[in-house]
């Protein structure tokens, strides 16, 4: 228990839960995306078991993050997921909701939050472990309580987030089109497009700002334009009542 009397370890602490608060902004728009067509009854459950599974999965993602990072096409695939899940949340698939079961509904949520939350994390994860980094053996306790301590401000986050969605719709396009923003810059820092020492059959791009901040905006642009598309065809062939 040497490490309670570190100010190494304390100060790594409050760096990992700050570290987890401000990337958390995007964790709490997805949560509240997801979960917000379930009955109230239902959304505390799918936002708290959402968190719960994301978290988890991120505690795994830190013991691998530098290789995860290395891993030719993986920020590609999980740049597209990002895309797809942005479009749903702009368009979403309205067709039997009076049917569709609330548990149905509830897990759909969950799996929706751990997926984003997945791809998300690759990049962030580097973040926490290396604020982690100076803290010896106890690594891993340093970002379980990091992680801890940060759910009920992402939870809480989400909770707020959907009751100003509930009074301006405009900010569920706007949390499609973060997603859509996300997705575009994990895309050109995929090693296969920015290691120029390897893969060299692949074109590569210049990691600037220009190229990152461009292709940011070129995916937040693409997932509006997909997901009205999508919307108004979905309106289109809906019966009239």
């Amino acid at each position: 228990m040497d490490f309670v009397t570190s100010p190494a370890f304390w100060i790594a602490l409050g760096q990992i839960i700050m570290i987890d608060i401000l990337l958390g902004g995007d964790n709490a728009v997805v949560i509240a995306l997801a979960c917000r067509k379930l009955p109230p009854a239902q959304r505390t459950k799918g936002i708290i078991w959402g968190t719960a599974g994301a978290i988890v999965l991120r505690v795994i993602l830190i013991f691998f993050a530098m290789t995860l990072l290395a891993l030719p096409w993986l920020k590609f695939v999980g740049a597209l997921l990002l895309v797809w899940i942005g479009i749903k949340l702009i368009a979403p698939d309205e067709e039997g909701h009076g049917e569709l079961a609330t548990s149905d509904k509830l897990l759909a949520a969950i799996k929706t939050i751990i997926v984003a939350d997945l791809v998300m994390s690759v990049d962030n994860v580097i973040a926490i472990a290396g604020a982690a980094q100076n803290a010896g053996d106890h690594q891993m306790l340093l970002v379980v309580l990091g992680l801890l301590i940060s759910i009920p401000i992402i939870v809480w986050g989400s909770q707020l987030v959907i009751k100003l969605m509930a009074r301006f719709p405009m900010i569920i396009i706007a949390g499609g089109m973060l997603l859509g923003w996300i997705a575009g810059g994990m895309l050109v820092s995929d090693p296969v497009m920015a290691n120029p020492d390897k893969w060299q059959w692949m074109f590569k791009l210049p990691q600037t700002d220009v190229v990152k901040y461009g292709a940011s905006v070129a995916g937040a642009l693409l997932v509006l334009a997909i997901g009205k598309f999508v919307a108004s065809r979905q309106a289109k062939g809906a019966p009239a009542h």
